[in-house]
């Protein structure tokens, strides 16, 4: 029987880290245009500076793994803490873009590194049966995260319409909230981001963690906290699959090889069909593009968080039904429901100002929220045994903010190339072949330990 209280901790703590994710990614949204204007950027320069944070995010993934079985769990996500609360105060004090673009590349280590290690921790820790749950809390925080900074980027520019003839031309809120509002909306990062900080001091160490590491005791302890009976037993559970591990241990390359390669390749395919999708394209992009369909800017903003609203809500479809109905099975429906929006919206772009594209947006969101966006993490996060799971995860996660980062960056070019309609249809075109996928290759890992798992696949 598992201790509910202490589970609701560990989740809500670590998964804050999903949420400054939410948070730094879609920040970018509202500030956007106020720093291209300021700056005078190129539709280069625009890119980069939207993608810098992938592209920290790249950095922080690949060394996530070595970071995770280095020094632990808990403490790499006390390391991310620490990146992005820096990031988000360098970032709102930046003097110059080149200074800004390196606070958003130096939060993306963070966001990186917590996006690897926060369901990577919350699967170690988790009992089998609440494991699909625990780790799409990360997934709903990462929603959460998005919906603040929605509201958050639409309140701040309200108040700055609304105070800019009341406050003194050379006061700190004049510069900081009405002229340059931007730095505004990064500065709002730093509260959750103390919150991450303080209460990654309390996270206890992963169970498997110690144990790999010897401290067996320890690792008691933190299964005593976990679960209210059946300590011993969960505890033997862990020390015979780690021993039998450790009597082959094996290079990094070997995730390259069988009975490996098979769950890494499908693995890396989902996060990197999750991000072709355009999903991120709707946040990073998205004031801009319903503008450019007709929307008048308060409007793009407000359609722009309704949208970040569907997302968290039905990211809770997940939290549900993501261990009864099974990972294949949500995955699918899932799928074709994004296909079929993204086709809707590229022909909703035909139509100027037409609310059938807020909606067409917010149905593409609500599938992909209880499906691609926290399947590709749960997936990840299971399939791998204790001795490889953090290096293939990090190839897991580096790929997600690869092609996250190549569509972030080339997106201004095909919206001014092709249309934002067809680069749309583009996204669709590149999902069919994870029907396939899903039908054909990946196995179902619902209500199964991580062992049973392992044991499954080298059958």
């Amino acid at each position: 029987m598992p201790n509910v209280k202490f589970l609701v901790f560990i989740s809500i703590a670590s998964a804050l880290g999903g949420l400054l994710w939410g948070f730094d990614a879609i920040v970018i949204s509202g500030a956007r245009q106020p720093v291209i204007d300021q700056f005078a950027l190129s539709a280069n320069w625009e890119g980069f500076f939207v993608s810098s944070g992938l592209l920290g995010a790249v950095i922080g993934s690949a060394l996530s793994g070595i970071f995770a079985d280095r020094f632990g769990r808990a403490k790499s996500l006390l390391l991310a803490a620490i990146f992005l609360f820096v990031s988000a105060l360098g970032s709102a004090y930046a003097n110059s873009i080149e200074l800004l673009t390196f606070m958003r590349w130096f939060g993306g280590l963070g966001v990186g590194l917590s996006a690897m290690v926060c369901p990577l921790y919350l699967s170690e820790i988790s009992p089998a049966h609440l494991r699909g749950r625990l780790v799409t809390v990360f997934q709903f925080a990462i929603t959460l995260g998005i919906m603040i900074a929605l509201f958050s980027n639409y309140g701040i520019t309200q108040w700055a319409s609304s105070i800019a003839d009341k406050v003194a031309p050379e006061s700190f809120a004049k510069w900081f909230i009405v002229d340059e509002t931007w730095r505004a909306m990064f500065a709002t990062e730093l509260i959750p981001g103390v919150i991450f900080l303080v209460m990654a001091f309390f996270l206890p160490e992963s169970p498997r963690f110690l144990v790999k590491k010897g401290q067996h005791e320890k690792a008691a302890i933190v299964l005593g906290r976990i679960f209210k009976s059946g300590v011993d037993k969960q505890l033997s559970a862990i020390q015979e699959n780690l021993s039998q591990e450790a009597a082959a241990k094996v290079p990094f390359a070997t995730i390259f090889k069988k009975p490996y390669i098979k769950p890494l390749l499908i693995g890396i395919a989902l996060a990197a069909f999750a991000q072709f999708s355009g999903i991120n394209v709707v946040f990073y992009y998205g004031t801009s593009m319903l503008e450019s369909a007709g929307f008048k800017a308060d409007s793009a903003l407000s359609g722009l968080a309704i949208i970040g609203f569907f997302n968290m809500i039905f990211t809770t479809v997940a939290m549900l039904f993501v261990d009864k109905f099974g990972r294949r099975k949500l995955l699918f429906i899932g799928t074709v429901g994004c296909i079929a929006c993204l086709v809707g919206i590229s022909s909703s772009f035909n139509e100027n100002g037409s609310s059938l594209l807020i909606i067409m947006m917010c149905a593409f969101v609500a599938f992909f929220a209880f499906s691609l966006g926290p399947i590709k993490f749960i997936f990840a996060s299971e399939i791998f045994p204790s001795n490889i799971r953090s290096y293939a995860m990090s190839m897991v996660i580096l790929t997600m903010w690869a092609t996250d980062t190549i569509v972030a960056q080339f997106t201004p070019a095909l919206r001014d190339g092709i249309g934002v309609n067809y680069t749309f249809l583009l996204f669709a075109v590149i999902l069919i072949p994870q029907l396939y996928l899903i039908w054909k290759h990946m196995p179902e890992t619902a209500g199964k330990t991580l062992e049973e798992i392992e044991l499954n696949y080298k059958k």
